[in-house]
């Protein structure tokens, strides 16, 4: 068993190590690519370090935009992994932020729930949790719609080098107890860290395991 998983965790280091593209951004579901692999959607408040975390996995510096203005990600965001195509990561939105148009909100949470609700290739979320702050209710909304359309879900948190290490296993607790509850939430939580690495090959290893199930 330990075999298998440092040899999936190989697998996960050379496939993230390799050609990883940009495919298209798709502003409505009419625009998405056809469901041609397996996809991985990554989920979180806007500002959760999203784009950050999404660099971090595929060894890059700007894969994806990075950006001090919360909500700059409008868009559903397709990364093709592997030559031969094995994955796509789907960056999509943020949420929770107060600086945007009440309609353009309320436009990018339909985007992202229709999407999460009705993919057949979706085969995992990713719902980013900041390690400063923990579960907040705008989150609970995401996991209450990924638990109705029993969308299997990690829940992962961020930035852990910005907290004590005590405040961050509270956190670590907390986000397990509420996994818990969750039908459709995977047991296995990740604390992670874009600066440091913390987290970074683990989650790279589920990302792989769950797109070949």
């Amino acid at each position: 068993m330990e075999d298998d998983r440092a040899e999936l965790a190989e697998a996960a280091r050379k496939l993230f190590s390799g050609p990883i593209a940009f495919l298209k951004s798709a502003p409505s579901l009419q625009f998405i690519p056809d469901p041609t692999a397996p996809e991985i959607a990554f989920a979180g408040r806007s500002n959760v370090g999203k784009s950050s975390l999404l660099n971090a996995l595929t060894n890059r510096k700007s894969l994806a935009r990075t950006s001090n203005t919360p909500g700059r990600t409008q868009e559903l965001n397709f990364f093709d992994v592997g030559e031969p195509l094995q994955m796509r990561l789907v960056d999509m939105p943020g949420y929770g932020f107060a600086e945007a148009p009440r309609d353009l909100v309320k436009r990018w949470r339909f985007l992202v729930n229709d999407f999460l609700r009705g993919r057949a290739a979706l085969k995992r979320a990713l719902v980013l949790i900041d390690s400063r702050h923990g579960i907040k209710p705008v989150d609970r909304e995401v996991m209450d719609m990924l638990d109705g359309a029993a969308v299997g879900y990690h829940l992962v948190l961020t930035k852990s080098d910005k907290v004590k290490r005590t405040e961050l296993e509270t956190v670590f607790a907390a986000t397990r107890d509420e996994a818990a509850k969750r039908p459709a939430a995977h047991p296995q939580l990740f604390a992670t860290s874009s600066e440091t690495g913390a987290g970074i090959a683990e989650l790279r290893t589920a990302i792989l395991e769950a797109a070949n199930q």
